[in-house]
C-alpha cells in the first residue's frame, strides 16, 4: 500500500510539472503526512499481540557444594494461616510479616526438596505433597524432569519426617511408587510413631488420615524390601543423619559434606520465615512437642550463625537456600543465595 501511494505522488509531482522550490516543499509535507498517517495502520496489521504465558520457569534451582551438585525441586505452594503461630503478641506478628510484604492472614509457603547428586548416587530428600493434596501440589516430577532427571534414576530417598507435605510424593494416584528403585530411609523413632496402630487410633480424625497415608506409603515400598530405618549417623560418605525430635517424634535434619563446604538441610525447623528467624521462639500447631521444637530452632540457628554454613528448608521461600545472620538486636535473618548462571 505505502508503495502505491509513493508512485502515485511521485507520478502527480511529475505532471503537475512544480519546479519552485517552495511548492516541492508543500508536496513533501503532503507526502510525509499521507505516510506516517498510513504507518501505524500498516504496522498494526502485520505485528499481533504477544499472549501471556501466566506459567513461571520450571522449579528447579542448581548449585555445587564441593563436588557434589544440589537441586533444589519445588513441589507446589501452601497457603499458611497466620494463627498457626503462637508464643508472640499479635501485633508483633503482623508487624514481622508486613516488613517482608508476606500476607497479613495467610502466607504463601513454599514446598521444597534437595536433590544431591554426589556423582555415584542420587539422593533426594522429602518428596513433596504429591498429588494427595490437590493441583497446587505434585509438581515434583516434572521439575525433576526439567532438572534433567528421571523418577526411576533416584537411588535413595531420605525422608526429614512423615508428614503428608513429605511423604506424599512417593505413591502416584494409583498408590504406586513414584521412585520404584530407591529405598526409603527414615528415622526409627518417627517410623515407629506413624506406623504405630496405637497412636493411630487415638489421633483425631482429620490426623488419621495423615497415620493412613504413612501406612500406605510404608507398604508399598516395604513389599519390595525398600523401607529401610536409621538411629542417626553417617548414612554415606559426606552425608549425616541427626534425629532432633520436637515438630514429630523423629524428626531429622540432614548435614551434608563435601571439600570442606556444609549444607544443613532443616526439613521443618522453619515454617515463617518472615516471623520465626527474628523470633525462633514462636512455634507453630504442627509442631508435637512446642518446647523441644523452639529448642532445636534456637540450637541450630545459633551453629549456623556462628558457622556461616548454608542451610536449606521446606518450607522457605524457593529455593529455599541460604545463611542464618545473626541481629545485635537479637534474633537472626535469613540471607537467600542469590541467584547464579553458573553451578558455583
Amino acid at each position: 500500500m505505502l508503495h502505491a501511494v509513493g508512485q502515485s505522488l511521485i507520478l502527480f509531482l511529475k505532471g503537475a510539472n512544480v519546479m519552485d522550490c517552495r511548492s516541492r516543499f508543500h508536496i513533501q509535507l503532503i507526502f510525509a503526512f499521507v505516510f506516517s498517517s498510513l504507518l501505524p495502520g500498516f504496522v498494526g496489521n502485520v505485528s499481533a499481540d504477544a499472549p501471556m504465558a501466566k506459567i513461571q520457569a520450571p522449579g528447579f534451582y542448581r548449585l555445587m557444594l564441593g563436588q557434589f551438585e544440589i537441586t533444589a525441586l519445588n513441589d507446589g505452594f501452601a497457603d499458611l494461616d497466620v494463627k498457626l503461630m503462637h508464643n508472640a503478641p499479635e501485633t508483633e506478628i503482623q508487624d514481622l510479616l508486613a516488613q517482608k510484604f508476606t500476607g497479613i492472614s495467610t502466607v504463601s509457603t513454599s514446598v521444597n526438596a534437595y536433590l544431591l547428586n554426589t556423582g555415584s548416587k542420587l539422593i533426594l530428600i522429602d518428596t513433596g505433597m504429591g498429588v494427595t493434596m490437590g493441583p497446587k501440589f505434585g509438581h515434583l516430577t516434572k521439575n525433576l524432569g526439567a532438572a534433567g532427571y528421571r523418577p526411576d534414576q533416584i537411588d535413595y530417598v531420605l525422608l526429614s519426617h512423615m508428614h503428608r507435605d513429605h511423604i506424599g510424593g512417593l505413591l502416584d494416584a494409583a498408590g504406586k511408587p513414584v521412585f520404584p528403585n530407591a529405598v526409603i530411609m527414615v528415622s526409627e523413632a518417627e517410623s515407629q510413631y506413624w506406623l504405630s496402630a496405637a497412636e493411630a487410633e487415638k489421633a483425631s480424625p482429620d490426623k488419621q488420615k495423615s497415620f493412613k497415608l504413612a501406612s500406605d506409603v510404608a507398604a508399598a515400598y516395604t513389599a519390595q524390601g525398600k523401607w529401610k530405618t536409621f538411629a542417626g549417623g553417617e548414612l554415606f560418605p559426606g552425608i549425616k543423619a541427626s534425629v532432633m525430635p520436637g515438630h514429630t517424634p523423629g524428626h531429622t535434619i540432614f548435614e551434608v559434606s563435601s571439600d570442606g563446604q556444609t549444607l544443613v538441610v532443616l526439613g521443618d525447623t522453619v515454617h515463617f520465615m518472615a516471623v520465626q528467624f527474628t523470633r525462633p521462639d514462636v512455634f507453630v500447631d504442627f509442631d508435637a512437642d512446642s518446647a523441644k521444637a523452639v529448642a532445636v530452632r534456637q540450637d541450630l540457628f545459633k551453629r549456623l550463625a556462628e558457622s556461616k554454613e548454608m542451610a536449606a528448608g521446606m518450607h522457605l521461600p524457593f529455593p529455599g537456600i541460604g545463611r542464618v545472620l545473626a541481629r545485635e538486636s537479637g534474633g537472626y535473618t535469613w540471607v537467600p543465595v542469590e541467584f547464579s548462571q553458573t553451578q558455583r
